[in-house]
């Protein structure tokens, strides 16, 4: 009996690492719209206090813009003190939650060890996925490999919700018009799948948010929570006026308006335009199409955009105006088309963003005064 504190006291120095989740709050660049996860290990007996960062890359790599375009640009995992961290995100006015984790002593070595091994220079670097292996993802697996017994995770998101869904909530919060509709054009149908609950923590707070209810041989996982920064809440204006779905309602007014003027210089204008504006389009589908066939990016593949942005339009729009009957025939068929990809716009299995409805009402509306004027010209 005398001996039993003893030996207890020398059980808890054993268990001398402390561990928690460190989830940080959207910023307003479009690279920090959805946060950041990040872990925390803090040692008493060194007195070490380390954060692993999984989320790092780096701009000086040869060929970063290309392999980050075919999805093949390799990001890292690094260490940094913990009040360097903090400080960064203090300075930012981002807050940043801390979940310590209720983890037995052969849990946190686990963790400690796993880390370790991913620091080695041969398994630094991973091939980031933004969906399926990111910052995020990795944590949520580092968990779950490190525990003794099998991991119970929380279920935070209800209904059938969509990957695009998720994304959605934190561009509407921060007014990222601009950027949803860049989104939207680039990611296909993979996007509009309904997740699984474990899908859904490649969201930070998704994560932050599942573990609050996940239990791991009964207990909960989550010991405590607490605020490591509160930064004040800046409040988010609303620009519907200089949303693209404005922009382009008033694009296809005002151009609509010119198709009917017989001025001989507008009508010069709008030839212009509409060369200009079907090459472009095929410019884009030439890019979503590589986007598909060319890269490893797995929420680009399968893109319904390609109904609207024929990728042949960068070709065609050199004979928009020649005097050769297959122009008129291939702006007729491209008519027909629209017309009915317009009918089933809300139906399709992708999510096509309501900005684009203008700017297709506009390619049709120049193909169709295309086509009539080169028939009356015949």
């Amino acid at each position: 009996m005398l001996l039993l504190p003893s030996k207890l006291l020398a059980q808890n120095d054993s268990c001398h690492l402390r561990i928690s989740i460190l989830t940080c709050a959207p910023g307003e660049e479009l690279y920090a719209t959805f946060g950041h996860s990040a872990i925390r290990i803090t040692d008493s007996a060194s007195h070490n206090d380390i954060v692993y960062n999984y989320g790092t890359f780096n701009f000086d790599e040869p060929g970063f813009y290309m392999k980050f375009i075919r999805g093949k640009l390799s990001f890292y995992l690094s260490t940094e003190d913990y009040d360097s961290f903090i400080a960064d995100y203090r300075e930012d006015q981002r807050n940043v939650t801390e979940q310590e984790l209720q983890l037995s002593c052969n849990e946190k070595n686990n963790v400690a060890t796993m880390l370790e091994e991913n620091m080695m220079a041969q398994n630094r670097t991973y091939k980031y996925d933004f969906t399926f292996d990111n910052c995020t993802t990795r944590l949520r697996d580092l968990v779950e490999k490190s525990a003794d017994t099998s991991v119970r995770f929380g279920k935070v998101v209800t209904g059938n919700k969509t990957f695009r869904d998720l994304i959605y909530e934190y561009l509407d919060k921060n007014d990222k018009q601009w950027s949803k509709l860049g989104i939207d054009i680039l990611l296909g149908a993979r996007m509009d799948v309904v997740m699984s609950p474990r899908q859904a923590m490649f969201l930070p707070d998704y994560l932050m948010k599942t573990l609050d209810s996940t239990t791991i041989d009964s207990r909960p996982l989550v010991a405590q929570t607490r605020q490591a920064v509160i930064a004040t809440a800046m409040p988010v204006t609303v620009h519907f006026f200089s949303g693209p779905l404005f922009i382009g309602i008033c694009l296809f007014v005002w151009i609509a308006l010119l198709s009917f003027s017989k001025i001989t210089f507008v009508k010069r204008l709008l030839a212009a335009l509409d060369g200009l504006l079907f090459f472009v389009t095929g410019l884009l589908g030439i890019l979503l199409v590589v986007m598909w066939f060319g890269t490893d990016h797995y929420m680009c593949k399968d893109n319904y955009n390609l109904l609207w942005a024929w990728p042949t339009h960068a070709v065609a729009a050199f004979y928009m105006y020649a005097k050769k009957r297959p122009a008129t025939r291939y702006f007729m068929i491209y008519s027909v088309f629209s017309v009915v990809l317009i009918g089933c716009w809300f139906f399709l299995p992708q999510h096509l963003n309501p900005a684009l409805l203008p700017f297709t009402g506009l390619l049709l509306l120049r193909s169709i005064l295309y086509t009539r004027r080169q028939n009356k010209l015949a």
